[in-house]
């Protein structure tokens, strides 16, 4: 294995996990407006494969992506702002939920189009290898986006120009409310096949096993060998979005969900550390998480003065009532 502490591992999976559990929370209290994709159950993938990165490797997500952003180092409290569309949140509460971005710690941006981020992370690899560097980006991707025209159309220019994107596809048993039996036809693994990508199927649920499989193959990519596809298998525990919580559509059942929490990754990294640390990390985390919340309740909204600001990368504004 990667040498990458237990207890490290633990301490991300804790981290997002409450992290989730707060968020949702703020979104019943109506703090969070719109709702959120909840992360809860896939924590594993996030922390094993953010595990293996250095600071100045580069990932980029999805709409269901605070675990990501936060496996990767950004600000639990800036996060937990940009949720709640604050000034003092990662992007000044511009990006939300499903934007989120922190340059500073190599998170390029969450994207709410289905498998967007995964040609950007092709992008920002070939841009490093194109200048000698050793860097390498991460792509995240679920189920649903497998068969998504520029998923596919990324596959085979990064395994033709040998890009260092390592692609990692969280395989969650349903893309929104369709079963990925009733909507990928062959597999996810045989896509990559076919454009000559090596992938690896790996046990979602368990955090150090999914940090082997992407120590592996950030090691090919940093040594020139191209793309690796690695499909994590694992099981969403909540809701696809928070909107579910209300509107209670039946798509699975009580029993299929209750035998899909009984590979918890939680329990599962929690159960290799002693009890006391884990009880450290976990009040650690609990006074972490309760700053994050108060930082994000108290912040300020954003003027709506400024909604034209920041559209364009040259500093130009935009003209209210333009069309």
């Amino acid at each position: 294995m990667a040498d990458v502490p237990s207890a490290a591992l633990y301490r991300t999976v804790a981290l997002i996990r409450g992290f989730e559990q707060r968020a949702i929370e703020l979104v019943r209290s109506g703090v969070v407006l719109g709702g959120i994709h909840p992360y809860t159950g896939q924590e594993a993938i996030a922390a094993g494969t953010c595990a293996v990165l250095r600071p100045e490797d580069v990932i980029t997500s999805t709409h269901r992506g605070h675990g990501h952003v936060l496996a990767k180092g950004a600000d639990p409290a800036r996060m937990m702002a940009e949720l709640a569309g604050r000034t003092t949140g990662l992007n000044q509460g511009r990006g939300g939920s499903m934007h989120a971005a922190d340059f500073g710690v190599g998170v390029l941006g969450a994207n709410a189009i289905v498998g967007a981020g995964v040609p950007i992370a092709a992008g920002a690899a070939w841009a490093f290898r194109r200048a000698g560097s050793d860097r390498v980006a991460v792509g995240y991707f679920g189920d649903g986006a497998v068969s998504q025209g520029v998923v596919l159309e990324t596959f085979n220019l990064a395994a033709l120009w040998r890009v260092p994107v390592v692609l990692v596809c969280e395989n969650n048993g349903f893309a929104t409310s369709m079963r990925t039996a009733d909507t990928v036809a062959g597999s996810i693994l045989g896509r990559a096949a076919a454009f000559g990508i090596p992938a690896r199927a790996v046990d979602g649920t368990d955090p150090e096993a999914v940090l082997d499989a992407t120590a592996e193959a950030v090691a090919r990519a940093r040594a020139g060998g191209g793309p690796t596809l690695l499909e994590c298998t694992t099981y969403r525990f909540d809701a696809h979005h928070t909107w579910e919580h209300t509107a209670r559509p039946r798509y699975r059942t009580d029993a299929e969900v209750a035998a899909g929490r009984t590979r918890d990754p939680l329990e599962i990294q929690g159960a290799r550390i002693p009890a006391a640390a884990r009880a450290a990390i976990d009040a650690e985390l609990g006074s972490l998480l309760d700053h994050a919340v108060r930082y994000a309740r108290t912040g300020p909204h954003p003027d709506p003065a400024t909604a034209l600001d920041h559209l364009y990368a040259t500093g130009l504004r935009g003209r209210a009532g333009a069309r």
